[in-house]
């Protein structure tokens, strides 16, 4: 899952915060009595890579359990930086959205995570996580009765399978492509270019709706995680009736907990209940408060300013998808009632300086910002210890397989970047391979961002020429075969426990297209097929192939350098209660807020 960053000065999730090279060390922002970290480590990271269970129909029925001393009622503040990426289900692939979209948008199936952080498929609109035939080939799925969406319409298999062939039309171009190319291959478009809005439908053969409650997959492969794929926000249900294509994702119409009630681009948003969700079939959302208020523009620092005064409705806030203001974090861990009002852990995502591999072609030069480039300085801006560790390759603590020791470039022992290696190799280097167009978000956390990146790749001896690109639209920009960047910041997280979720959206080379979160441009046929091996092994055999995949990629081809794994700490409001840390979201739990009074 792309990431997306709702702060100034703390970047976990779109851009990373970045600053002087001159900063202070990571030990700086710990908040330890003698300097030493209370963060996070990476044993707790480990509880995130548990095996996920998938629930028959009785442990598939609401109410979801409800929260000790957890009322009704009130209205819950979020505050955040800018306004979502996008709100049509189709259109989500980034972690603002995503997490949104629980509140808004019901898809056949999601998690249900327990107080320990242990994940289990249900079936949100379906009955179940699923029934698997045909040795996971077929996929038959059932709705629940008495499903409405917010305009009292009932929610039928039509919707359904609109929902998914929608998927195919040329307009949706930001959202998830695994379920569409598992079920067309690389070149789904090509099946439904109109995206069934004339009427045209996938095959029986492959999408089957043979009653107005039922929904069968015909895979030509067996595809064992399709109750995991499903519960993605990208495949939550579009009612085909309302459907007004583009516009959709301006006003979308609501099946969860809460609609639109007002949307004032970059100033607010509003949801209020939707009468039409029924508590009784939701194993997930349990929707105490009547309302939630969305204030947009509100910078990381003074998120936390407001949130540590705790004065008026800052004390029914949240940050939604923001984190502590690196500079704040020391007043917050060390303060004991602060921090009693913090969540924190361990985020599946991995910040990496991709490399355009149609224009950075000479791999010394890869090689050299690779190993070069300071992460140490952005860390350190972005908040040390309690922002992430530094990543010595692409598969992050929270991801089954994952390897703390593999460190070919020596990120681990240089993270402030070696620049004496890196000159070496670029000493017989041409001139005009030196020359590097960065490309980096034109907001203030950019603007940071670029003055790090620009001048540790300039100490290496590297012509750096900075671009700015709308950060609204970075992803869609840097997302495009044909863009005019040489390197450029993305962050990338696993979208369910498995490194399948990693190396096949990023590293994929049948999957390149604009709009592909394929940024290097990887064409190698090697990739291919490890990654083609790895998808029709089991999962215990799939995890050696798909460590030589990463080995490979990392070593032989690096389409990027790695920067380091990310952590979320987030502060919330004193009148805010059932707030904990998710393992699935990687922020805040909205489903089991409420108002203390």
């Amino acid at each position: 899952m792309r990431t997306f960053n709702k702060r100034t000065t703390r970047a976990i999730v779109v851009a990373l915060a970045a600053g002087s090279l001159a900063l202070t060390g990571c030990s700086s922002n710990d908040g330890g009595s003698k300097g030493e970290s209370k963060a996070k480590t990476q044993d707790e990271a480990k509880k995130q890579q548990k095996p996920v269970q998938y629930a028959d129909a009785a442990a598939s029925n609401g109410p979801a359990a409800p929260v000790k001393g957890a009322k009704a009622g009130g209205t819950i503040k979020a505050y955040s930086e800018t306004d979502l990426t996008h709100m049509d289900p189709g259109q989500i692939y980034v972690s603002d959205a995503g997490l949104w979209a629980n509140l808004v948008h019901r898809g056949l199936t999601n998690f249900q995570e327990d107080a320990d952080g242990n994940l289990t498929v249900v079936g949100d609109l379906a009955t179940d996580s699923g029934k698997s035939s045909d040795d996971g080939k077929t996929w038959t799925y059932t709705l629940k009765e008495g499903l409405e969406d917010e305009n009292g319409n009932p929610i039928n298999s039509a919707d359904v399978r609109h929902t998914i062939e929608r998927q195919y039309a040329e307009f949706i171009f930001d959202g998830p492509t695994y379920l569409q190319t598992w079920l067309s291959g690389a070149d789904y478009r090509k099946d439904l270019p109109d995206g069934g809005f004339k009427k045209k439908h996938l095959p029986d053969s492959v999408l089957e709706t043979p009653d107005d409650k039922t929904i069968i997959f015909h895979f030509e492969k067996p595809q064992l995680d399709v109750p995991q794929m499903l519960t993605m926000p990208g495949y939550a249900l579009v009612p085909e009736e309302t459907d007004t294509k583009e516009k959709y994702d301006k006003k979308p119409v609501a099946t969860g907990p809460y609609k639109i009630a007002e949307f004032k681009p970059g100033k607010s948003l509003k949801l209020v209940r939707n009468d039409k969700w029924k508590a009784e079939s939701d194993p997930v959302r349990n929707a105490y408060p009547d309302a939630w208020e969305f204030e947009i523009g509100i910078t990381g620092p003074t998120q936390t300013q407001r949130l540590i005064a705790d004065q008026g409705d800052d004390k029914n806030a949240i940050q939604f998808t923001g984190s502590v203001d690196a500079p704040q974090i020391p007043k917050v861990v060390r303060d004991k009632k602060l921090r009693s009002r913090t969540v924190e852990g361990y985020q599946p995502y991995v910040w990496q300086l991709n490399f355009n591999l149609d224009r950075v072609k000479n791999k010394k030069v890869r090689d050299a910002i690779t190993i070069g480039i300071n992460a140490e300085a952005v860390l350190a801006l972005d908040g040390g210890s309690y922002a992430g560790d530094p990543a010595p390759n692409y598969f992050a603590p929270t991801l089954p397989g994952y390897k703390a020791d593999y460190d070919p470039y020596g990120r681990l022992k240089n993270p402030k970047g070696d620049v004496a290696k890196a000159k070496e190799l670029l000493k017989d280097v041409p001139a005009e391979d030196k020359k590097i167009v960065y490309a980096y978000r034109n907001n203030e956390l950019g603007q940071k961002q670029k003055a790090t990146i620009e001048s540790s790749l300039t100490s290496l001896g590297l012509d750096v020429v900075a671009k700015e690109v709308e950060a609204a639209s970075f992803y869609e920009q840097i997302g495009k075969v044909d863009n005019p960047y040489d390197v450029y910041m993305t962050g990338w997280g696993q979208d369910w426990p498995s490194p399948s979720t990693v190396v096949t959206p990023v590293y994929d080379p049948s999957q390149l297209q604009d709009g592909s979160p394929n940024y290097s441009h990887i064409r190698d046929e090697k990739v291919q097929q490890l990654i083609d091996k790895a998808l029709g092994q089991k999962p215990e055999e799939a995890a050696a192939t798909w460590q030589e995949a990463h080995e490979y990629l990392l070593e032989e081809i690096n389409p990027g350098a790695p920067l380091y794994y990310t952590k979320q700490l987030q502060l919330f409001g004193s009148n805010i209660g059932g707030a904990r840390y998710s393992v699935e979201s990687s922020y805040i739990n909205v489903n089991d807020l409420f108002l203390k009074s």
